[in-house]
């Protein structure tokens, strides 16, 4: 039986995890009979956005108590991550993780990373454990080996933003179709692109489907 380590940053497409994306990756996970544990940072959202409006509030929260609702309550601070304890480490989308994993929605190429979240992404490297990214969290990786003698291959759907974001990281784009995982077998990486490419939840559901299976035939 595989343990799979889940990061969230939050709860809700514009501010936190996309929904289905950390849902079908679970699903994905809990469907092969495999054993899934979710990680966040415990420090403030960049911003609160109410999803009727698609617009920012006053309000401020919680990453990892944001990140407990997807979770069900059952979640544990990123700083107690051992990859030790794990065969892969696993990153959903949605804007949260380029909001409060990273500074990408903000600054694009030139975005800072959690060191939290970076060495987490470096510790299961040098472990060598497998790194999985869905939808937007390909940037995170990137940007997580950035300034190391690493070149991650990654894909980045049909977002030509984030493809040009990777190569100016030091990153490989590889063109890969939403049900299909992109595979970097030196430095076991898998990426998906889900809503990137997706136009229903069915779509998303396959390309988690198809990330989780790649991370599995890497260990």
């Amino acid at each position: 039986m595989a343990k799979f380590a889940i990061v969230l940053a939050g709860c809700g497409v514009f501010d936190g995890s996309e929904i289905y994306e950390a849902t079908a990756t679970m699903y994905a996970i809990d469907s092969r009979k495999h054993e899934y544990t979710c990680f966040s940072v415990d420090k403030p959202m960049m911003h609160v956005v109410n999803h009727a409006v698609g617009q920012p509030t006053d309000e401020s929260r919680n990453v990892l108590t944001e990140s407990a609702r997807l979770a069900r309550g059952k979640i544990s601070n990123l700083t107690q991550y051992n990859p030790a304890d794990f065969d892969a480490l696993i990153f959903p989308g949605g804007f949260g993780v380029a909001k409060n994993l990273c500074t990408y929605a903000v600054d694009g190429a030139d975005c800072e990373i959690d060191p939290v979240v970076q060495k987490a992404i470096l510790d299961t490297h040098a472990a060598g454990k497998v790194l999985g990214s869905l939808c937007i969290s390909p940037a995170l990786i990137a940007r997580a080996f950035k300034d190391l003698d690493i070149t991650p291959k990654l894909t980045a759907g049909n977002d030509g933003d984030l493809e040009a974001a990777l190569l100016k990281m030091g990153s490989v784009h590889e063109a890969c179709v939403v049900n299909e995982a992109c595979v970097d077998s030196e430095n076991r990486i898998v990426s998906s692109p889900a809503f990137l490419s997706a136009t229903c939840i069915s779509e998303v559901f396959a390309s988690a489907d198809a990330m989780i299976d790649a991370v599995l035939k890497m260990m």
